[in-house]
């Protein structure tokens, strides 16, 4: 039987909000992917310019290499901590308000860093000056976390209609390439401060006042396209679940938005738990060379060379997630067996540093460090972004979209506290057995993490039969 004119009205009418629904979406998702890149830039570019000056805060400043340690041991387990915290903050209330919190007391954290570097409190009290720096730094960890979980679900809320979610991986790629933009400019920074016979504390300044402004703008971001009346599909699954219900129940059932996801049932979603705690060695990995890179180089370089030498390494983590995601996009998803891929290409290049990285020069130094950035940040970026939307689009929270946040927050929270227990051996294994044995305890961290994903990476490459459908669900994940 042909449609009526009313149904064939009807149906234009659907058409038409749909495209409107696609057009207002569209519209808005370069400002959210600029708005959110610039804040987690800022994170990195806070984090990095504390690691670029250490020599001058050991030299010049005072402290000692073990307060320094401790600095980054404080500042990974309250990062640790407050990415779990983050993530359910942004489900639970507006992540806009919660980004732009993180990013205001980040600055406060460096200004509160300066005022101890301009009076000196070190050499007025040792002991008020490490539990000033150390009091600090430990509020900054709070404070940082929010970039990560919290900027990922704002990402989802916008990038979630079928061309984004076909191609994630390299949307996310992109993205991820905030961290590493903030860390080649924390370099740069710190190198043209340096350079110019600048105080070093100007790059810890320069971070601070960049934080304040980027708070201000992201207080103007709207963090789900569902509050400026967008219906995307994620909104549209819950309509359908909110009918269903009425059917069943009756109509006095009321949509009351979805509900934050709880912890224990993030971590019942299929591999969230093995990726939280491959994901952690693979972070301590990066951030022993995050942190430790510039301390390292500067044994060998002078202070500006150390740094310019140590932003190739950051300059070679952006392509990486790219790479990453843009591959296991092609192969329908399958992200862990080229994570795996990656990892085990780090391995023979950790290999090869622990051999020779007290003798090499500085061109050796550029390549190689080049290319140990784009194997380790392609698999951490991917993780923290693509995998986790993978994970949160899940069956079980279809329709749900106060799970990303969680979602993040618990595998970047993971990783982190792993991280910062790692961290505790880099100071005594480069003083007692020298920096070839930070670099083979390194590889031990890869093959550890590479090891934990072993079951999904055996499941993407050989599948159990089954049937198309079902196939295609467990790549999902």
């Amino acid at each position: 039987m042909a449609p009526n004119a009313s149904e064939t009205t009807s149906l234009v009418d659907k058409n038409k909000d749909e495209e409107e629904n696609m057009r207002r979406l569209k519209g808005y998702q370069g400002w959210a992917f600029f708005v959110t890149f610039g804040g987690y830039f800022m994170a990195h570019f806070s984090r990095k310019c504390y690691s670029t000056v250490k020599q001058q805060l050991q030299t010049q400043a005072g402290y000692s290499p073990l307060i320094l340690s401790e600095m980054d041991t404080v500042f990974m387990g309250t990062y640790a901590a407050g990415n779990i915290i983050s993530g359910k903050l942004g489900d639970t209330f507006n992540p806009t308000t919660v980004l732009a919190i993180g990013l205001f007391g980040s600055g406060f954290c460096l200004f509160l860093i300066n005022v101890s570097l301009w009076y000196d409190f070190v050499g007025f009290s040792m002991t008020l000056g490490n539990f000033f720096i150390i009091a600090v730094y430990f509020l900054f960890g709070f404070f940082q976390s929010t970039g990560g979980p919290v900027g990922t679900a704002v990402m989802g809320n916008w990038f979630c209609d079928k061309k984004s979610i076909e191609n994630r991986g390299l949307i996310f790629g992109l993205w991820t390439c905030h961290q590493y933009c903030g860390d080649v400019t924390a370099a740069i920074c710190t190198a043209m401060v340096l350079g110019a016979g600048l105080p070093y504390w100007w790059a810890l300044l320069i971070p601070a006042l960049t934080n304040f402004g980027w708070g201000f703008l992201t207080m103007r971001l709207i963090a789900d396209p569902a509050d400026i009346g967008i219906i995307t599909p994620e909104v549209r699954i819950r309509m359908e679940k909110l009918a269903a219900k009425r059917a069943e129940q009756g109509d006095h059932i009321q949509d009351e938005g979805p509900a934050p996801i709880t912890y224990a049932n993030a971590l019942k979603i299929p591999m969230v738990a093995q990726y939280a705690f491959a994901f952690g060695f693979f972070k301590l990995t990066n951030y022993v060379l995050f942190f430790w890179l510039p301390y390292f180089l500067g044994k060998h370089f002078d202070p500006v060379t150390a740094n310019l030498i140590a932003s190739l390494y950051s300059v070679g983590m952006m392509p990486g997630g790219i790479i990453v995601g843009y591959v296991s996009d092609l192969f329908g998803g399958r992200r862990a067996s080229v994570i795996g891929t990656f990892m085990g290409l780090l391995f023979v290049f950790l290999f090869i540093f622990s051999k020779n990285s007290e003798s090499l020069t500085a061109i050796p130094l550029l390549v190689m460090l080049g290319i140990m950035g784009i194997l380790v940040g392609g698999p951490n970026n991917i993780i923290t972004s693509a995998v986790a939307a993978d994970l949160a689009s899940h069956p079980s929270v279809r329709g749900n979209n106060k799970s990303l946040g969680t979602v993040t927050g618990l595998i970047n929270g993971c990783g982190a506290i792993t991280a910062s227990i790692g961290l505790l051996a880099v100071g005594p294994l480069q003083a007692a057995f020298g920096w070839s044995s930070v670099w083979l305890f390194l590889m031990a961290c890869t093959f550890t993490g590479t090891a934990l994903m072993g079951t999904k990476i055996r499941d993407e490459l050989f599948p159990a039969p089954a049937g198309y459908a079902e196939v295609e669900a467990n790549l999902a994940v």
